[in-house]
């Protein structure tokens, strides 16, 4: 009878609390995030400001493992190449938005699921039922329609179009290692290893930075960006929980689409923003996915390491 029971009961989903919070926390600081340098706060000091920001969370999620971080060779690459790969993609996109337009960059950056999904695919067998497919797919046509952001871009070859593909590329692989490294590495080492990758490239974003320019050093300056970084920093950290418990081809489109909605609701709340057409055709799209990947009833799979 109690076997009937527990083989009727739902199945916990930990990875989709992690996901959606996420999402929450992104969104929010999407929609928060263009405050820096309207302040007059340049892109590249943010960048400094957000890895600095990932110490704390850093900080707390391995005073809860009890300082236990993992020191070996698979833990250190792993961890470092999740880092690395996502700040790197960062600081190039620093350059890439200097040469090529925001409206072809962003959309073709959005598409780095479509790695994450294939990786997953192919290395890691992941499969989804036909409600996940349907989600994902609509999540990938929606997420280019979203960042469709129409401005000026300025002229510099093809260039920015090969910088653009290596970042989809550096982010759709980050988060397919995340996944990876789950199955056999503690989440706090992981973050703790991100962190330090952020860290590494700190130097070259203030290399980068133009301080012949006026910058903002007050309270609107580091220190809102700091309010602001925080919000990204600690849905990194529920990201890799939600990978840990998650496949990585629901999570990835999933937390890429939803945070979005999250940052247009805000945008629409509190600044009376309305989304043009296409972008409102993204949103629309974008909710049916979100609403299909959360509700795709779960498969039963092995646990990763606790």
């Amino acid at each position: 009878m109690s076997a009937t029971l527990a083989a009727s009961a739902p199945r916990r989903r930990p990875w989709l609390a992690y996901a959606l919070v996420t999402v929450v926390l992104w969104g929010v600081w999407g929609a928060l995030s263009p405050l820096s340098a309207a302040h007059g706060f340049p892109d590249t000091l943010v960048y400094v400001v957000w890895a600095l920001t990932m110490l704390p969370p850093a900080l707390y999620i391995l005073w809860r493992g009890g300082w236990q971080l993992e020191r070996s060779p698979r833990a250190v690459v792993y961890g470092l190449t999740i880092g690395l790969l996502g700040a790197g993609g960062q600081m190039l996109l620093f350059h890439t938005l200097t040469i090529g337009p925001a409206y072809f960059v962003f959309p073709i950056i959005s598409l780095s699921p479509v790695v994450t999904i294939v990786l997953s695919f192919v290395l890691l067998r992941e499969r989804t039922g036909w409600q996940g497919t349907l989600g994902i797919v609509l999540a990938l046509v929606a997420l280019p329609m979203l960042d469709l952001s129409f401005g000026r871009g300025a002229g510099g070859g093809l260039g920015w179009f090969v910088q653009s593909l290596l970042i989809m590329l550096a982010w759709g692989v980050q988060a397919f290692f995340m996944k990876l490294a789950n199955d056999s590495v503690r989440a706090d080492s992981i973050f703790a290893y991100m962190t330090l990758g952020a860290l590494l490239l700190a130097p070259v974003a203030l290399w980068m930075t133009d301080f012949d320019q006026p910058i903002n050093t007050g309270l609107t300056g580091p220190w809102l960006a700091a309010g602001i970084q925080v919000l990204n920093a600690i849905g990194a950290l529920t990201l890799v929980f939600a990978f840990r418990y998650g496949k990585a081809m629901v999570v990835a489109p999933l937390s890429n689409a939803g945070a979005p909605l999250v940052t247009a609701a805000l945008a629409l709340l509190f600044a009376g923003v309305v989304p043009g057409p296409l972008k409102a055709a993204g949103l629309v799209l974008a909710l049916i996915a979100s609403l299909l990947l959360v509700l795709e009833p779960e498969r039963p799979a092995d646990a990763p390491l606790s």
